[in-house]
């Protein structure tokens, strides 16, 4: 193709690239991002080539990582409205995954400022695009009747940032999840008492 348009990708080798986000995701959380490239290919069930064909630098899978959980996160919100049994379970759960995003991304902080300062915009339309993962789940609730509606979108995910950035890490994690509980309650339309 000549006019810039890029091809798809045949099925086995977006199997191949998804399974590199995956490994090399979950390598960057537990093991840092000095991880050896070979070892990503390895656990990932690829080879170097096939790695570096798709992400020809540490930079370019680091930030290809970043994009991938960021999607992952944000199409995770009409999959839950769809097979959890309320909206509200489905914000509480999406709050958990938010969670899971923010601890990959405190492991990736160093290196996604470093692709920033050399003129890349790895966070690109991420915040555009929590909020509106997080204003489809409050519509579903608020259609629901479940949450307050003078709360909006923008104040519940500067809440989400804040309580990842106070709680970032895995040791923090249950503290992190209280005051995700706390927030939520704080959202949830009550029933007079009778």
């Amino acid at each position: 193709m000549t006019d810039g348009a890029e091809r798809p990708l045949r099925a086995d080798a977006r199997r191949n690239r998804e399974k590199i986000l995956a490994t090399a995701a979950r390598a960057f959380t537990e093991q840092g991002l000095d991880t050896p490239m070979e070892h990503i290919a390895k656990e990932a069930g690829v080879g170097s080539a096939t790695l570096y064909r798709n992400f020809p630098t540490r930079e370019a899978l680091v930030e290809a990582v970043y994009r991938h959980e960021l999607a992952h996160l944000c199409e995770a919100a009409p999959a839950l409205l769809a097979s959890r049994d309320s909206p509200t379970e489905a914000l509480r759960a999406w709050t958990r995954l938010f969670l899971d995003y923010v601890t990959a991304k405190y492991g990736m902080i160093d290196a996604l400022r470093a692709i920033a300062a050399t003129g890349g915009n790895p966070y690109g339309q991420s915040r555009e695009m929590i909020r509106a993962a997080i204003t489809t789940l409050m519509d579903a609730c608020a259609a629901a009747g479940a949450i307050r509606t003078d709360v909006g979108p923008a104040d519940v995910a500067a809440a989400l940032e804040g309580i990842a950035l106070t709680s970032a890490g895995a040791e923090h994690r249950p503290q992190a999840e209280r005051l995700l509980d706390l927030t939520l309650d704080g959202l949830t339309v009550r029933s007079p008492a009778a």
